[in-house]
């Protein structure tokens, strides 16, 4: 009997049943930057989407892969997981491209095979206006210089989704051509060296530095120029035992050269003689009228 049990019980026991790793994935938002076309171009999503749905198992949604038949026994599970690569999609979206797509009773597939449509159609205008932004671009044109590479490694990367790819050389002398005047010696030698885009832009944030150096230090020696030390100050001091200057006249006091007739002692001749050159006794200056 004990040994019918064992049989028994061994025959029923089945093994744990394997979960998909799709399901171990909580935010797709902290693997897949937002695809918007500008920052985050189409193709640089496409890169980072496929590389996560091959590392989860899933690529096979998106790849042009048909799907099981409905009869099938694993339609059914294949339905959950293409929901889910589904999610993947509209969660990476920005809410421009997300009006464009969504729908109803679709797949992944689909909403893949639309979103690369939008991105590929109009190919020439695209490229038109995307050329021209490139050609344009200049440093003082951008906020700083890191906002300028940014912005050339963008275009260049849109360019690409339209089939009009730019090359690393061709990268680099448009960087050099949007430099100010006074980047023309290390633009002069990035163009003599045929160097690669990161050694060109090292070179350019060096120079850059350089120039920040040599203006703070300019700024300094003004500042100590206007400023001089105590000890160094060449302001004229008085001379010890010099004559003081004259005092200046108050404004109240005005000069009136009648009162200094009348009560100054003068030079004329009689006797009680109080100002004028004229003769006689008491003679003050005044005559009277006939």
């Amino acid at each position: 009997m004990t040994g019918k049990d064992d049989s028994s019980s061994s025959s029923v026991t089945t093994e744990p049943k394997h979960l998909h790793p799709v399901y171990s994935v909580t935010n797709i938002q902290n693997k897949v930057r937002t695809l918007d076309g500008y920052k985050v171009t189409y193709s640089a999503w496409v890169k980072l989407f496929k590389l996560h749905a091959k590392g989860y198992e899933v690529l096979q949604h998106i790849d042009g892969t048909g799907p099981p038949a409905e009869t099938d026994e694993s339609y059914d599970s294949w339905a959950k997981i293409d929901s889910i690569v589904l999610q993947w999609i509209y969660g990476t979206l920005s809410d421009a491209l997300l009006v464009r797509i969504l729908e109803d009773q679709t797949t992944a597939q689909q909403a893949w095979n639309k979103l690369q449509s939008i991105f590929q159609n109009n190919k020439n205008s695209r490229a038109s206006s995307l050329l021209h932004a490139f050609t344009i671009t200049t440093l003082s044109s951008c906020e700083s210089l890191n906002d300028y590479f940014q912005k050339l490694k963008e275009i260049a990367e849109q360019l690409k989704d339209v089939d009009q790819p730019v090359t690393e050389l061709r990268l680099v002398l448009q960087m050099v051509q949007g430099l100010p005047l006074e980047y023309d010696t290390v633009a002069s030698f990035i163009n003599q060296s045929n160097t690669n885009w990161d050694n060109a832009r090292d070179m350019i944030e060096r120079e850059q530095r350089r120039q920040a150096a040599r203006q703070q230090h300019s700024a300094l020696a003004a500042t100590r120029n206007n400023n001089p030390t105590p000890g160094n100050s060449t302001t004229s001091q008085p001379t010890i035992g010099a004559p003081p200057p004259p005092p200046s006249a108050h404004p109240g006091q005005e000069f009136d050269p009648f009162q200094s007739r009348q009560y100054s002692r003068g030079r004329g001749r009689g006797r009680n003689y109080c100002g004028g050159r004229g003769r006689g006794r008491n003679n003050n200056g005044y005559y009277p009228q006939t």
